[in-house]
């Protein structure tokens, strides 16, 4: 394990829960200290990214980056999830699916009410706590729960041609594929909810997989066949994700040794920025600064080689 850690990406399986990846990385690594920059449900799919020892001090940073989803969702059932795990609560009638069907100009115009700036009521089986409880314990325990609406934004809302299909009883349903980009703390299961409620016939998500976060794509994922078997696993360095980031400040090492013991230090006007990747020589991250009229601030540190770090 290099001294600063890692960030480390992996492509999640269906049925495995977030913490069972954290808990196998902890092993595969030999670290405790490992961390998430957000969670999958176990039904889905696709890039976790997971940080290291000193490096869990980056994803704090990571977690508000955009998202991005390929999803399949199915409209004319809905269930108590706002998936397919959950007991369905609503069927449509037949003649009002197939109407739909033959009109995707209507799911269309859905889908560009739900594109930009909304107000989204996360799903009902949410990990969000409610009087101190999760939302999800208390709809398990026959509760009806109803969280308040929050504001998101769907950069994009991408759909595929609406396709007639039957669930296992034969009720007539539409499939549709989507690839959604959004904001942190967007409810894909949620999104495919409000869709099936515009267009009066309920919905609900069938499939969903993270393609990316932020920059991070899941096509650079290990394997959860190579997390399983220990194999030799990348991790990247604070710097390189750090640099994907935020602007680079290059430092001398005198000024790596002042910004590690806490001091300020002048930099120039021109380096003023929100964040700034504070780099010493040897492409060693010394910390994520503000820089406001040429001056450092230091927003998180990381060790430094003398094992002091920034204040």
């Amino acid at each position: 394990m290099p001294p600063q850690g890692g960030i480390l990406l992996i492509d999640k399986e269906e049925g495995w829960t977030s913490h069972d990846v954290v808990a196998r990385s902890r092993r595969a690594l030999g670290i405790r200290k490992v961390g998430h920059a957000g969670t999958l449900d176990p039904m889905a799919t696709g890039l976790l990214v997971l940080g290291a020892g000193p490096a869990t001090r980056l994803l704090t940073h990571l977690v508000g980056l955009d998202k991005t989803y390929t999803t399949t969702i199915r409209l004319g059932t809905a269930t108590v999830t706002d998936d397919r795990e959950g007991d369905r609560i609503s069927a449509a009638e037949h003649s009002a699916v197939e109407a739909l069907a033959a009109d995707p100009a209507r799911i269309s115009a859905a889908v560009a009410e739900l594109t930009g700036p909304i107000e989204q009521a996360p799903s009902a089986v949410s990990a969000i706590k409610v009087d101190g409880k999760r939302a999800y314990d208390r709809v398990r325990a026959g509760e009806a729960v109803e969280l308040k609406k929050r504001p998101v934004t769907i950069h994009s809302f991408e759909i595929g041609e609406p396709r007639l299909a039957e669930e296992d009883d034969g009720t007539r349903v539409i499939d549709i594929e989507a690839t959604v980009r959004c904001s942190t703390g967007t409810y894909i299961r949620a999104l495919a909810r409000d869709l099936g409620e515009k267009l009066g016939v309920g919905g609900h998500l069938v499939a969903l997989r993270r393609s990316a976060v932020g920059p991070f794509d899941v096509a650079d994922a290990a394997s959860m066949e190579a997390l399983v078997g220990e194999s030799a696993l990348t991790l990247l360095s604070p710097t390189a994700v750090a640099e994907r980031l935020f602007p680079l400040l290059p430092l001398t090492e005198q000024q790596a040794v002042d910004i590690g013991h806490g001091k300020r230090i002048e930099v120039g006007s021109a380096n003023d920025a929100a964040l700034v990747a504070a780099v010493a020589p040897g492409d060693r991250l010394i910390g994520l600064l503000e820089v406001k009229n040429g001056r450092t601030r230091v927003v998180t540190n990381f060790p430094t080689p003398d094992g002091q770090a920034a204040a």
